[in-house]
């Protein structure tokens, strides 16, 4: 009972940091009693800032928090400095380069579209990796695990805004689908990685590299920094490199405890809790529509777990 109580615990706070990023782009009303938000423009360059914000925050964290849930970390990062441990080292690396990069795309579109639809948009992911397996290593899908797929991306079309001032928000559309496409590649790279490396301390280069890339992005691409309140920005880096650290360590403990399978099960939820928690904290609506495609794609992500390719 706890290993399901902690995954679902971590599916709250990364409904949180979603809900937060929202609020740094967005003017929204807390629980329908204070209006606060929209601080930056849902652009890629603030994009960047609120990622560097949020690493600056949370690499640091990491360091200090995770040598505890796994004691071998510092003694995995100095063996990639060994010529034996090269292969862990650029998948790594790669790794960082694509969370940078999903993350990045995905602020995007929780600042543009609703934080529910931007998130059942991401969690079409799942569609990618089976195709790139079945074309690169030949493993097709089962006919059950296609069924799903297609009721993924079905899920995922009624989610998308059709009417009105919406259709303005296609960019956030695109930036969502984009975001879980890299998000794809990314799991294939952990993937292979957790072969022969733990996901601790791949996880902190991930979050290191991301700090990296995104301030020389900043540097390159700096954006409107002038006259930003600050200080709303800094909390907002901080609480949410707390929510997404808090996330990581609840998932892992819980991951130990039920397993792979039943986390990816609970952690499907995360697009329907997203919407939840935007709907009671942020007043955001959703058609009836809408709402469908979120947990048509959340009992599917759901089911795709107990498939198998054939």
């Amino acid at each position: 009972m706890l290993g399901y109580v902690l995954i679902l615990l971590a599916t709250v706070f990364f409904g949180a940091q979603n809900l937060i990023t929202r609020v740094l782009f967005t003017p929204s009303n807390l629980l329908g009693l204070v209006e606060t938000g929209g601080f930056v423009a849902p652009t890629l360059p603030n994009s960047f800032l609120l990622l560097f914000m949020r690493m600056l925050v949370g690499v640091p964290l990491m360091a200090l928090l995770l040598p505890p849930v796994y004691p071998a970390m510092w003694a995995d990062l100095r063996r990639l400095g060994s010529a034996s441990y090269r292969r862990e080292l650029y998948l790594a690396l790669a790794g960082g380069g694509l969370m940078f990069s999903y993350l990045a795309l995905l602020y995007v579109s929780v600042g543009r579209i609703a934080a529910g639809i931007a998130l059942t948009l991401f969690f079409t992911f799942p569609v990618y990796p089976a195709l790139l397996d079945w074309y690169w290593f030949g493993h097709r899908p089962s006919n059950g695990r296609w069924a799903i797929l297609v009721l993924i991306l079905v899920g995922s079309a009624l989610t998308i805004p059709m009417t009105g001032a919406a259709i303005e928000s296609w960019l956030g559309v695109v930036f969502g689908l984009a975001s879980g496409v890299v998000y794809a590649f990314y799991t294939v790279a952990a993937q292979k990685a957790f072969e022969t490396f733990h996901p601790v301390p791949f996880t902190g280069i991930s979050f290191a590299v991301t700090l990296v890339l995104s301030a020389a992005c900043l540097l390159l691409w700096p954006g409107e920094l002038a006259g930003l309140l600050w200080p709303a920005l800094w909390m907002g880096g901080l609480l949410s490199a707390i929510a997404t650290l808090t996330g990581h360590v609840l998932n892992n403990l819980g991951i130990r405890v039920v397993g792979a399978t039943a986390a990816s099960m609970l952690g499907a939820a995360n697009p329907a809790l997203t919407a939840v928690l935007a709907w009671g904290v942020l007043q955001e609506q959703l058609s009836l529509v809408q709402g469908l495609g979120v947990l048509l794609v959340t009992v599917s992500v759901g089911l795709l777990s107990f498939t198998k390719s054939a």
